[in-house]
């Protein structure tokens, strides 16, 4: 295993993944959106054609019918968030890694990495909850006709006049429930491509842009395998209506079962695995650009 980059800075990782963070959404929002509406479209009627027939034909007649501003529909909420939420992450990841080291010497194995990705994804939960919440509900209503949101704000607003705070949280034990295994995939399989990809007596932190785009991007490939079947939960129980699944996840996963069988839980597959790539390794490039100009300006921070 290539040395990792001593001692570790979790205050670096905070402010370098919220960077990181703000060129993942620049990239990847538009096919997030494409992701959600093939999840949440409503089972058709019997005779009737489905309302997209797959990743192409969402884009298609969301582009048609909204123009390129409907790809980025719901983009506000993610962007106010992302910022702080990508720099608890990466600051999670950070300090994971530093809580498991007896010396700042110490390399890390691989489940060691797993684990510090895996309280990532815990930390990031308070933020990513309400806002995943509140881009779902506007990327379902422009699907829909509907305009009940005026934007995020107005989103949040009545989502806490309505259910209070809970209506605002709706969904946090499956988005923990996606986030934590898949943040520790996510940031393992990073670590490891790095290593992998290091040349012989070089060190990562040497690692080129089209190393670590190539890498960044596989990572979140292998965390979206992961997250898939929770996140079309997530997005079907954080868009129904109040009172439909009494039982939380579990009658969703029952009604999707029943209804559309296994194959449902990877609903907007090919646009999660499009998506997966750019925007991830626009992700980690941003975050590793930071990290090198903290470096610079900041070398004992």
């Amino acid at each position: 295993m290539a040395k990792q980059p001593q001692p570790i800075s979790p205050v670096k990782n905070f402010f370098a993944g919220g960077f990181g963070g703000v060129c993942l959404v620049f990239v990847g929002h538009p096919l997030d959106t494409i992701k959600v509406r093939l999840q949440t479209q409503p089972k058709p009627q019997p005779g009737q054609a489905p309302l997209y027939s797959g990743t192409f034909d969402c884009f298609r007649k969301t582009l048609v019918g909204e123009g390129v501003r409907g790809l980025y529909r719901g983009m506000a909420a993610p962007i106010i968030g992302v910022t702080p939420m990508f720099a608890v992450c990466f600051f999670g990841f950070g300090l994971g890694k530093r809580l498991q080291q007896r010396t700042p010497d110490d390399i890390l194995t691989y489940p060691q990495l797993f684990a510090a990705g895996m309280l990532s994804g815990v930390f990031t939960t308070a933020i990513m909850a309400p806002g995943e919440r509140i881009k779902c509900l506007l990327q379902i209503q422009a699907a829909t006709g509907e305009t009940k949101y005026s934007g995020s704000l107005d989103c949040a607003k009545q989502l806490y006049r309505e259910a209070g705070i809970r209506g605002v949280y709706k969904g946090t034990v499956l988005t923990l429930m996606r986030d934590v295994p898949a943040s520790g995939m996510y940031f393992m399989t990073y670590e490891w491509l790095k290593n992998i990809l290091t040349p012989e007596g070089k060190s990562v932190s040497e690692l080129s842009a089209p190393r670590i785009l190539f890498a960044g991007g596989l990572a979140g490939i292998f965390n979206w395998a992961v997250a898939i079947p929770p996140d079309v939960l997530k997005s079907r129980f954080q868009t129904a209506p109040p009172g439909k699944y009494p039982n939380g996840f579990r009658d969703v996963l029952r009604e999707l079962i029943r209804e559309e069988g296994v194959a449902s839980l990877y609903k907007g597959f090919t646009a999660v695995m499009i998506r997966a790539f750019p925007a991830n390794a626009a992700c980690f490039l941003g975050f590793e650009v930071a990290m090198k100009f903290l470096n610079w300006v900041a070398p004992g921070l």
